[in-house]
């Protein structure tokens, strides 16, 4: 039994000649032929019944079907775990077994091979060892995957080989189904406490938000806590610096827009995508990607910090509703909103991203709750929508990634008029280069602006 991991699927060829089936047909042409110019009727009879046997051997294996008929086999599927994240190991389990077990069902495993389809987005680019165990009734196969691109990709269906009985005929066939395996996006933690990625402080009319002791807990100090919340005699006292946060205070919903003008279109991606290609095309794919881990990095973390979390790709029609804003309760709201990736595709082109960054930015300021607060991953905006996007800011923090091609184009100088813009009506911005580390994309974002 031989087991392989196929990257890509391929044409079946249902049925083809072994070797022995090669030879015994070439044999049996050769003695008709011999039969006939000499005319020996048992030369031609002899090698009639050689060709008779691998016509009626191809016959049988071609009609005959794997999972059907009294040695019918199954084959069932297991990824876990499952989603699985983007360059994380996950382990896949396939069993093959008879559908009911005899004689005739252990024959056909004990004579199968089987190999394994994936696509190439779940596969290295080395080669996959399985682990394969044997038993009576049934066949175990365990193998490793590494996905390399977050979405949704093909794993199976089972290519099958069997061999007739006398070994000149060989049949693939496909047995079971195909599993498609969801792929998140890679996540980076990022150092969130509470409220204080707002700056309520800084928009409060009454100045530091000083609480007293019956509201107000003391935690240590983390990079990016207003110095105003520092309380300075338990400071002295511990060795180290300490600040008060309000355990009383509700924290404010958050909506991360994703601007998917940054994804390439997905007829652009393909089936197996760019990504691995060092062109333009796999640059703007690992620079979409960036953008949507950097927007996932930080609604999980604001997640787990407490805040009701929406994530919004922008759309030409844009659906927003209050119950999309998720919560973290057992891991359900960080599966909620990273399961919203898993299917993110650009735009068919830069005006199409643009008319999508308007319309919802204004469903947005039309949706607006109090104290809603605002954090958008965007690309570079053109005029229109950079001023919708900028008119959603409001009494709250608002904060923005604004991510600016590499080189020095026309796309870079739409990058810096998009900040500008949403500086322009309070917004907090820190313009950054896809590929920079999120966590100091992030650091800045909150550092730079208090």
């Amino acid at each position: 039994m031989i087991e392989t991991l196929r990257r890509r699927r391929r044409p079946l060829a249902r049925a083809r000649l072994t070797r022995r089936g090669l030879g015994l047909l070439a044999a049996g042409t050769v003695l008709v032929v011999v039969g006939v110019v000499l005319g020996l009727p048992d030369v031609v009879g002899l090698g009639g019944a050689g060709v008779g046997a691998v016509a009626l051997a191809w016959a049988w294996m071609t009609v005959r079907r794997v999972d059907r008929g009294r040695s019918a086999l199954r084959a069932t599927r297991r990824v876990s775990p499952s989603p699985t994240v983007r360059d994380q190991l996950t382990t896949a389990r396939l069993t093959v077994r008879a559908a009911r077990p005899s004689a005739s069902a252990v024959g056909a495993l004990s004579r199968l091979r089987i190999s394994e389809q994936a696509a190439h987005e779940l596969c290295d680019q080395g080669a996959l060892r399985a682990r394969v165990t044997s038993h009576d009734d049934h066949v175990s196969v365990q193998y490793r995957l590494r996905p390399s691109r977050r979405g949704r990709w093909p794993l199976g269906p089972l290519l099958t080989t069997q061999v007739d009985a006398l070994g000149l005929v060989s049949a693939t066939q496909e047995l079971g189904g195909t599993n498609l395996v969801a792929v998140w996006p890679r996540t980076v933690e990022l150092s969130v406490r509470g409220s204080r990625a707002f700056g309520e402080q800084e928009r409060s009319v009454a100045g530091a938000r000083l609480a007293s002791s019956d509201d107000s807990v003391l935690r240590e100090y983390v990079a990016g806590d207003d110095p105003r919340r520092v309380h300075w005699a338990s400071a002295a006292r511990q060795g180290h610096l300490m600040v008060r946060t309000d355990e009383s205070a509700g924290l404010p919903p958050v909506t991360v827009l994703l601007d998917r003008g940054l994804l390439p279109a997905a007829d652009a991606a393909g089936p197996a995508g760019p990504g691995s290609a060092g062109g333009p095309g796999g640059r703007q794919q690992a620079d979409g990607e960036w953008a949507v881990e950097a927007a996932a990095s930080i609604g999980v973390a604001l997640l787990q910090a407490g805040h009701p979390v929406r994530l919004v790709p922008t759309s030409a029609v844009p659906v927003v509703e209050d119950s999309s804003f998720g919560v973290h309760r057992a891991g359900e709201g960080v599966a909620d909103l990273l399961d919203a990736t898993v299917d993110l595709q650009g735009h068919p082109g830069v005006a199409a991203a643009d008319r999508a960054a308007r319309a919802t930015a204004e469903a947005l300021r039309t949706a607006h709750r109090p104290g809603e607060r605002t954090v958008a991953v965007l690309g570079p905006l053109g005029p229109l929508a950079r001023h919708a996007v900028s008119e959603m800011a409001t009494d709250a923090v608002h904060r923005a990634l604004v991510v600016s091609p590499r080189s020095r184009t026309a796309s870079h100088e739409d990058a810096l008029a998009t900040a500008s813009a949403l500086r322009a009506t309070g917004w907090h911005v820190a313009v950054v280069e896809p590929g920079h580390p999120i966590e100091h994309a992030w650091s800045r974002l909150v550092e730079e602006n208090r």
